[in-house]
């Protein structure tokens, strides 16, 4: 005899979400076991601010910014990481 999908589904009992993590880490291993989609019945919308400093574009010569991303890949970072600290080196006079 099959078990229908729903009855398969009633059979899997879904582990409550923890009221606290103890880390960051500890949060996404959960997630990263069990699907919010199983969850979503204990959701609730929520008001965020975030307050991130804006950030500044600055065009670069495509020459120049092949040879950043060069340097960049050799010391594994990326290239805006590399560029904001060269930037930082060559301003603290």
């Amino acid at each position: 005899m099959q078990q229908s999908a729903s009855d398969m589904d009633e059979s899997k009992k879904k582990e409550p979400i923890p009221e606290k993590f103890d880390s960051v880490e500890a949060a996404a291993d959960f997630w990263d076991a069990h699907s919010l989609s199983d969850y979503w019945d204990q959701t609730r919308e929520v008001e965020i601010e975030v307050r991130a400093q804006r950030r500044r574009r600055v065009t670069l010569d495509p020459e120049v910014w092949e040879r950043v991303v060069d340097q960049a890949q050799i010391r594994g970072i990326s290239p805006e990481t590399l560029v904001n600290l060269w930037l930082m080196e060559r301003t603290q006079a």
